[in-house]
């Protein structure tokens, strides 16, 4: 079958390339895949800005149909639509992974960077990793499950998240308008901040009825500032607008260091908090919350194409051409 696989480390070293098609060992399915989305750490990826064990498919954002189980699985799976949580291993008994952090194993290992992802017709993954979709969602749709969950991990427990106060996020990305959503899914005030070239993003989130802006924010105007553009003035503009004693959340990847004015955090005494990719409750909110209709999903996705113009697709969510492209893999 074929693969968009990450063929050396570097930039580039990116291409399709024949693969044999996986068979589930015990405990594990395999998905017909259906829709798997870009993420920006694929395009990190391609830059060679992001580490992976090659050569590795690449892809995390998944959806499909189980079409075949490993000894000990339920084979009533077989035929149901579902989404994958993403880390095919991890230690299960070091300190994070006791605490329910098994995003921060050391020896986690993840599909998509170190065991083979997304980006070809089949994908095994452990069994216990399947999660139903609801059925009145799309299989297109599906995909963004894994984005939702990392905010909803981001943001689940973060400082001033709370009905009445006022928030801003910058960076109109999916991870921006999936962010702005959640906020205002809990009560917030929120605006959605971009630049010039952002203006068809923008464009989805006013859809959405979501306030947005290509000016630099009033100083000290929201409660909660969250970064999603992984650019250095995205944060800039997260430290002028929180206010004193604010909570900053920072969500978005730059792949190389940025300059950043530190004082301001001693100097306004604000919260910083982050995240990395998911943990297992954040699958359970995204869930929860698409089950609900209280993030909208379908407005976000752009483009589905066929892995044959996975390098169109790459260079338009690289320029930040529309904001999500969706590959199918039985479009070839």
């Amino acid at each position: 079958m074929k693969a968009l696989r990450k063929l050396a480390p570097g930039p580039g070293n990116l291409a399709l390339a024949e693969v044999e098609a996986p068979a589930p060992g015990p405990g594990e399915a395999v998905l017909e895949v259906r829709a798997a989305g870009i993420c920006g750490t694929d395009l990190h990826i391609r830059a060679g800005e992001y580490p992976t064990e090659t050569p590795v498919t690449i892809g995390h954002e998944v959806t499909g149909i189980v079409s075949a189980v490993g000894e000990g699985v339920d084979p009533g799976l077989l035929g149901r639509r579902v989404v994958s949580e993403t880390y095919f291993s991890t230690c299960g008994t070091c300190r994070e992974c006791r605490a329910g952090l098994p995003n921060l194993c050391r020896s986690r290992r993840s599909i998509g960077t170190h065991v083979d992802g997304a980006f070809a017709e089949l994908l095994r993954v452990p069994a216990a990793n399947l999660r139903p979709l609801p059925g009145h969602v799309s299989l297109e749709e599906g995909a963004l499950t894994e984005p939702l969950a990392c905010i909803c991990h981001s943001l689940g427990s973060a400082r001033g998240v709370a009905p009445g106060s006022r928030a801003m996020v910058t960076g109109p990305g999916s991870i921006g308008l999936l962010a702005a959503q959640y906020l205002r899914a809990a009560g917030m005030r929120v605006e959605l901040f971009g630049l010039e070239r952002d203006r068809a993003r923008l464009a989805v989130a006013e859809e959405l009825g979501i306030p947005t802006a290509t000016d630099l924010p009033e100083e000290e105007a929201f409660d909660v500032a969250v970064e999603c553009s992984g650019a250095a003035g995205g944060l800039a503009s997260c430290l002028a607008g929180v206010r004193r004693a604010g909570s900053l959340v920072v969500i978005g990847l730059a792949g190389k260091p940025v300059e950043v004015e530190f004082d301001r955090i001693a100097l306004k005494q604000l919260t910083v908090t982050s995240s990395l990719a998911t943990v297992p409750w954040a699958w359970d909110q995204a869930l929860e919350l698409i089950a609900s209709g209280a993030i909208a999903l379908e407005p976000l996705i752009t483009e589905v194409v066929g892995l044959a113009d996975w390098e169109r697709a790459f260079d338009a969510a690289a320029a930040a051409e529309g904001v999500k492209y969706l590959f199918d893999p039985s479009r070839g």
